[in-house]
């Protein structure tokens, strides 16, 4: 930690704020060099597989990884049945076994910052619930979202409910062999500087930050706001497209790339495609230029 981490914020020079919040908390105990494998977000197929369109389900999702040549599937689980039980958990997770595809990691919809005491609570205990799912279906890590500052609520008492909930799921998931991957997904954690703020804070193991590439629009340069958060994640998402000040640009796949294994991040680099073409035209097309990417490093 930093020799200045006793002082009150509000003593801090406004021009050392940012630079402290880059570099308050421990980065990620890693080695040399980065070792990352593919994997393609769910949510890439979501038009088809909200609603099970033209059949699509996470067994056909899957099955699509494999012919992709993935190593990897995340599962996010607002394509899960609504009544899944632990016996089409079980069956999902042969499935994958038979296709070769490891299950890299799971998404969740959440609100941490809610001032609603009883509505986060049943957020947290949600959390808790997919947890244990994941944990049947051999995932290494979940992402969760912090969530919005309530209108007229202090950023402080914000932030503090949020690392209240975080530390409670997070001990939850180290339990299960998980770790609990806070993205930086709009609202509090638009920016680097508010994610750094809140992970500082919770003192938890199996925490850590989910990369998303294609998540700071807010910000000039999103390339140095993923620099800043990279040695701290635990997983970790790609994108084709960035939005420097919401302006939307091709993204820069060698440089993000470059990002991560600078940082010696080493683990699951999922696909998540967003873009407005055909995702089943353009994601292989993506796949086989992010492997080019990987493949540069060496």
């Amino acid at each position: 930690m930093s020799a200045i981490s006793g002082l009150p914020g509000a003593l801090w020079p406004a021009t050392c704020r940012s630079a402290y919040l880059a570099q308050a908390i421990e980065p990620m105990n890693r080695i040399a060099p980065s070792r990352m494998r593919l994997s393609l977000a769910a949510y890439s197929l979501r038009d088809l597989l909200k609603g099970n369109k033209d059949g699509w389900d996470l067994f056909k999702f899957v099955d699509y990884c494999h012919s992709q040549g993935l190593d990897g599937a995340e599962l996010t689980s607002y394509y899960f049945p609504s009544d899944v039980t632990d016996t089409y958990i079980a069956d999902l997770k042969e499935h994958c076994h038979r296709r070769g595809v490891t299950v890299s990691g799971g998404a969740i919809a959440n609100d941490f910052c809610q001032n609603d005491e009883v509505k986060r609570k049943r957020d947290i205990e949600y959390t808790k619930l997919w947890i244990d799912r994941y944990a049947l279906l051999g995932a290494n890590a979940i992402r969760v979202f912090a969530g919005n500052q309530p209108k007229g609520d202090d950023w402080n008492s914000t932030v503090d409910r949020c690392v209240e909930a975080l530390v409670e799921v997070s001990t939850y998931a180290h339990s299960k062999g998980i770790f609990l991957a806070l993205e930086n997904h709009g609202g509090v954690t638009a920016k680097a500087d508010g994610l750094l703020e809140i992970v500082r804070k919770v003192e938890a193991p199996g925490f850590g930050v989910n990369f998303d590439s294609g998540n700071f629009r807010s910000t000039e340069n999103p390339y140095a706001e993923l620099e800043s958060i990279a040695p701290y994640a635990v997983n970790a998402q790609i994108k084709v497209e960035m939005f420097p000040n919401g302006k939307r640009e091709l993204a820069d796949l060698d440089r993000i790339v470059k990002i991560l294994a600078n940082s010696n991040y080493s683990g699951w680099l999922a696909l998540e495609y967003e873009a407005a073409e055909n995702p089943l035209e353009a994601i292989p097309e993506w796949i086989s230029k992010i492997k080019n990417s990987l493949s540069a490093l060496t």
